[in-house]
């Protein structure tokens, strides 16, 4: 399913594939969409964009109660929404997010993700559609869009940080892509799902290992009050130009919380084992 943007012409013309093209938020247009199908995979949103605060409420929660809607009155089997562990606030390895939904994250995205979160194990109660939530930790890899504005960053010796220590939890590409298959494939896949690598690394770890494989300097520490400055100007210029901003102060505040997840319920029912488990072995798949 697209919405403006058609698919690479290599992906929607492979045998298996047919596009449809839909609006999530014109619930007439999703009944096509969802005709006939077995799973949805669920993690469109808008990116990008200035003062998040005044869209996201629509955008991640009106726009997927639509898809609800029509998913539910298609019978479809499954519901898979691509959350992360933010949505339950501040988390660390010793006391990792563990699936609860009565989370109070202080960003607009982790907080309407958990909305979303909600709505989908909510609705779905009593019906003959599973809900599964896949929170995913950083994905990194390339061609994701994020570890690619941080290699050019670093290339033009611009990329930084802010210096106080912030836990994350990585995955890699493949590994990602390996867990949402194993969400849709397994037959008894249901409920929330944390899936992630093995070792905590910080925000300024990860990107110091980054530039090593890349070749470059590793970024600036910074006071975290200019990253929110800098965030805020991108916001105003963006919004006086009427220009994407991919940096805003909600993003700043999301990036900011330490994460880690439980993944015991995610090796048992889906993966048992990551082709990376730790950071010094997935690093390579950044060059």
């Amino acid at each position: 399913m697209y919405h403006r943007k058609p698919l690479p012409e290599d992906l929607a013309q492979g045998p298996p594939v047919e596009t449809v093209r839909a609006d999530l938020a014109e619930p007439q247009s999703l009944a096509l969409a969802v005709a006939g199908v077995d799973v949805i995979v669920h993690f469109a949103g808008v990116l990008f964009a200035p003062r998040p605060e005044r869209f996201l409420p629509v955008t991640n929660t009106i726009w997927f109660g639509n898809l609800l809607d029509a998913a539910l009155a298609a019978s479809v089997g499954r519901v898979i929404l691509v959350s992360f562990p933010h949505v339950e606030g501040v988390t660390s390895f010793e006391h990792p997010a563990s699936g609860r939904l009565d989370g109070n994250p202080i960003s607009v995205h982790a907080r309407t993700r958990l909305e979303e979160e909600r709505l989908l194990i909510g609705r779905t109660r009593g019906t003959g559609t599973t809900p599964v939530v896949l929170r995913l930790g950083m994905v990194y890899g390339r061609g994701v869009l994020m570890i690619e504005a941080a290699r050019w960053l670093a290339r033009h010796r611009l990329l930084a940080v802010w210096r106080q220590p912030t836990t994350y939890q990585l995955i890699s590409r493949v590994d990602a892509m390996r867990a949402l298959e194993a969400a849709i494939a397994a037959p008894d896949a249901s409920g929330i799902y944390h899936a992630g690598d093995e070792e905590p690394v910080t925000i300024q770890q990860f990107l110091d290992a980054a530039c090593r494989t890349w070749g470059s300097r590793r970024p600036w520490r910074i006071p975290f009050w200019s990253v929110v400055l800098t965030a805020a100007l991108c916001e105003a210029f963006a919004t006086v130009f009427r220009t994407k901003s991919p940096f805003t102060r909600d993003f700043v505040r999301l990036g900011r919380v330490s994460h880690w997840g439980d993944t015991r319920r995610f090796r048992e029912d889906l993966l048992p084992d990551l082709a990376y488990p730790r950071l010094e072995e997935g690093i390579s798949t950044l060059r």
